[in-house]
């Protein structure tokens, strides 16, 4: 599930790129669908209708609705900033927990070693 809440900058560019698609061959919708997945965490599924194009009118539709809110730029990037740091976080979180479980190895702490190692060994060659 991606966004509900864009900036008007956002929302004029998600909407040129939705005419993109609407206009591009299959290979260009597909690179429009994932600039919009990807850079804005806009996905048409959250929105259309299964088996209905969604274009740049449905855009429209869902704002005046309300199932799109366009907020200030400060807000947005503030919101961005807030759920970069909480996916941070559960990765360094989910990674730990590998870690414990035996699933992973904390290769900075193999680095470490390893430096460590030729540190104290300086006649042994490093690859």
């Amino acid at each position: 599930m991606g966004r509900k809440k864009f900036s008007q900058r956002e929302i004029n560019i998600i909407r040129k790129l939705l005419g993109r698609k609407m206009s591009g061959n299959r290979a260009q919708q597909k690179m429009v669908r994932h600039t919009m997945r990807t850079v804005f965490e806009f996905n048409i599924s959250d929105f259309n209708i299964q088996g209905k194009a969604f274009g740049p009118t449905d855009l429209d539709e869902c704002v005046r609705r309300g199932r799109i809110q366009i907020l200030d730029e400060a807000t947005i990037e503030a919101m961005k900033l807030r759920h970069a740091e909480k996916r941070q976080h559960d990765e360094a979180l989910a990674q730990a927990e590998a870690i414990a479980d035996g699933e992973a190895v904390d290769w900075q702490k193999v680095l470490e070693e390893w430096n460590e190692y030729y540190a104290n060994n300086p006649d042994e060659k490093q690859a």
